[in-house]
């Protein structure tokens, strides 16, 4: 049975309303407003008549000159909090704390970020047992590579993608490939002034699992 979802964005200079809803009876939405150029709200909600899987998600965001920090409360009983500080002009750290009194679990993770003229890298490391390394890297104004680490240390568990991002004259493609064996590619293509082409597709040989589709956008 196919599957199919409607959505409608609103977007001004100072709040973003979107709204998606699906076959299912599943409703999600998003709504930004800024409330100054240094503070803004969004409110995420996802509805479904399923018995708990309703959730929502109020986020704060504060922006200062070299910093940035966020709070997040939601549904049910999450609190988060993190914050990012420019070291020097390249060079940026920070770090985030979340609590989930549901679960009685709670989490603290730090990272890095530096960004050359070419190359942006990042790491993270979390005490959920997560460790992640990504590299993106500008070949040219048009080509773009990218690479991720991925190591659960619960598990023991690694995973690393290599990604690139192509722009041409009228389309864009993008894929990744990761040492599960998965492949996957984005296509858009544009066909005139506000109408996109869309094509997509993903690959798991080792466990057979092969999904296609396609799609129209209209609207810029």
């Amino acid at each position: 049975m196919g599957h199919y979802e409607f959505g409608a964005n609103v977007v001004s200079d100072r709040y973003m309303l979107l709204g998606r809803i699906t076959t299912e009876g599943r409703l999600s939405g998003r709504i930004k407003y800024d409330l100054a150029q240094w503070m803004a709200m969004k409110l995420h909600l996802q509805l479904s008549g399923e018995p708990g899987q309703s959730q929502a998600m109020l986020d704060t965001d504060l922006k200062g000159g070299d910093w940035n920090a966020q709070l997040k409360l939601g549904s049910p009983s999450f609190l988060g909090l993190n914050y990012f500080q420019s070291l020097t002009p390249r060079l940026s750290a920070g770090g985030e704390f979340f609590w989930l009194h549901s679960n009685l679990k709670s989490g603290v993770g730090l990272a890095m970020r530096h960004q050359g003229t070419k190359h942006v890298a990042t790491m993270q490391v979390a005490t959920t047992g997560i460790l992640s390394l990504q590299y993106a890297h500008k070949v040219n104004e048009k080509v773009t590579l990218a690479t991720d680490f991925l190591w659960q240390f619960a598990t023991r568990e690694a995973t690393a993608t290599l990604g690139y991002d192509a722009t041409l004259r009228q389309c864009r493609l993008r894929g990744k490939i990761d040492t599960n064996g998965v492949v996957t590619a984005f296509l858009e293509e544009r066909f005139s002034p506000g109408i996109n082409f869309v094509l997509s597709g993903e690959l798991d040989h080792l466990h057979s699992n092969y999904k296609f589709g396609f799609g129209v956008v209209a609207g810029e």
